[in-house]
């Protein structure tokens, strides 16, 4: 389905629901002005969704991420977005359900807690991630990593902090679409 066509689906009373609470949140109202400054190109999208295409900032170092109800892509459409990465508009959906329940902006600290918590026990930062792992790792292009154990993650993390260079800015990711931090 092409997220941008006329066929979009209408809102239900629950996701009006999502898209009131993430205006009153003020998560929607910053998911514009980040869009905005990117440069991205606003359209409606189905469910309710604000959809924004083009964006040209570097950071974050995603394919696509949500901020409220507004999902955001580098793409210069969302249907190249679908196209290159089937199910991405589903995994951010599920995103902007996340923010609605934590409230908008704790969702920042809640969001970085867990790709921390998911770098030390799996190298990367989605496979352990609650946000992620919600949202559907495969949905979201992300390949599940295995597990270490605390012990070895917290070495890795000492280890790390000696050093000033070799290790890589996304935390390991090693997905198949390690441009997508999802948030």
């Amino acid at each position: 389905m092409n997220p941008t066509s006329s066929t979009r689906t209408r809102p239900s009373a629950m996701e009006r629901v999502r898209n009131v609470g993430n205006w009153a949140n003020l998560s929607t109202p910053l998911g514009l002005a980040i869009a905005r400054a990117g440069g991205s190109r606003i359209v409606r999208g189905p469910r309710g969704l604000t959809l924004a295409e083009g964006y040209r900032l570097g950071f974050p170092m995603a394919g696509a991420f949500t901020v409220g109800s507004v999902v955001i892509t580098a793409h210069p459409t969302w249907a190249a977005a679908e196209a290159a990465w089937p199910g991405t508009l589903e995994h951010e959906e599920a995103h902007t359900w996340q923010w609605t329940l934590c409230l908008g902006a704790p969702f920042l600290p809640l969001y970085t807690a867990a790709m921390g918590w998911s770098w030390l026990r799996t190298g990367d930062r989605s496979s352990a991630n609650a946000f992620e792992r919600a949202a559907d790792l495969a949905l979201g292009g992300y390949v599940e990593r295995p597990r270490i154990s605390l012990a070895d993650g917290v070495r890795r993390l000492v280890g790390l902090s000696a050093r000033t260079s070799g290790a890589r800015p996304n935390g390991g990711h090693g997905g198949r679409r390690a441009d997508d931090a999802g948030a």
